[in-house]
């Protein structure tokens, strides 16, 4: 791992369109290799966009495979470049990053899984101190790059799954911005299954409750790549209003109705490689059983 961090740092230095093409290009070999990822993938293309030919969805699981493997290479710029370089080359908008709105009151920023995520969390470090939930790496040396990496401009306060709860609401309470990533299959705890692209899915509904508990605002964000390996784009949405409501489960349906708009917008950057439709109710079969 320490030589793939040291190969990592050497490549930070090359242009970003020379490192984005060298990520497209692992991407595309891992597309072909990674046999069990990519049958993940076109399993989860399949059941969210049947209105694509078979064709058209490989052609996205393919171009997924890239951005992805560019997002991972691309990071290094994220941990070792400058702050110039890094203000080059993350374009906000509406711009610049809203950091009054976010920190004069409770603000949980809703950031769903596009491979761009870590970009989203750099604009804000850059000017803000945040905090988020943090799943420890299993290897100690970048276990401590990735967490310098993300607190390398502003304080951030890094939570884990086993701290609960309660950390997350003195945060909030002290008005420090919540990074929350909340479209990922943990299981059925805390979660109801609730339509994501029409197949029911195991979906958190702590986004409203932590809402509903310290009257937190929810605020999108979401970052994607420019075009021609330009840099990123941060958007920030507007802050939703009447969120969460007296309904639970009608508030999370609202969240995953606004990332499935999201990631209409740019298909190939959503994290497909993750068994999103995992737990199923009432024992039915697991959707991504090889035909034999």
């Amino acid at each position: 791992m320490k030589l793939l961090l040291g190969f990592m740092w050497l490549l930070h230095w090359l242009p970003l369109p020379v490192l984005g093409r060298f990520g497209d290009a692992v991407g595309s070999l891992l597309f072909l290799v990674m046999r069990s990822r990519r049958h993940i993938t076109l399993t989860n293309l399949r059941l969210c966009m049947p209105e694509l030919s078979e064709a058209e969805r490989t052609a996205i699981g393919r171009r997924h495979f890239q951005a992805y493997s560019r997002s991972v290479w691309e990071r290094g710029i994220l941990w070792w470049a400058s702050e110039e370089r890094l203000q080059r080359l993350i374009k906000v908008e509406p711009g610049p990053v809203p950091v009054e709105e976010m920190t004069s009151r409770p603000t949980i920023l809703l950031c769903p899984h596009f491979v761009c995520l870590d970009v989203a969390g750099a604009s804000i470090a850059m000017v803000a101190s945040a905090s988020s939930m943090y799943v420890q790496q299993k290897n100690a040396a970048f276990d401590r790059v990735l967490r310098a990496g993300r607190a390398r401009f502003k304080p951030v306060k890094l939570f884990t799954r086993q701290d609960g709860i309660k950390p997350i609401l003195r945060a909030l309470r002290d008005k420090l911005p919540y990074f929350m990533l909340p479209d990922m299959d943990f299981g059925e705890k805390d979660a109801e299954f609730v339509p994501f692209f029409g197949i029911e899915a195991a979906t958190l509904t702590a986004t409203a409750r932590i809402a509903a508990t310290t009257g937190a605002q929810v605020m999108p964000v979401i970052a994607t790549f420019l075009p021609d390996y330009q840099g990123w784009r941060v958007k920030f949405y507007p802050v939703w209003d009447n969120y969460p409501g007296p309904d639970m489960v009608a508030a999370t349906r609202r969240m995953n109705e606004f990332i499935e708009e999201r990631v209409r917008e740019a298909p190939a950057e959503y994290f497909w490689t993750h068994k999103r439709f995992k737990t199923r109710p009432n024992g039915e079969a697991s959707l991504y059983q090889r035909s034999k």
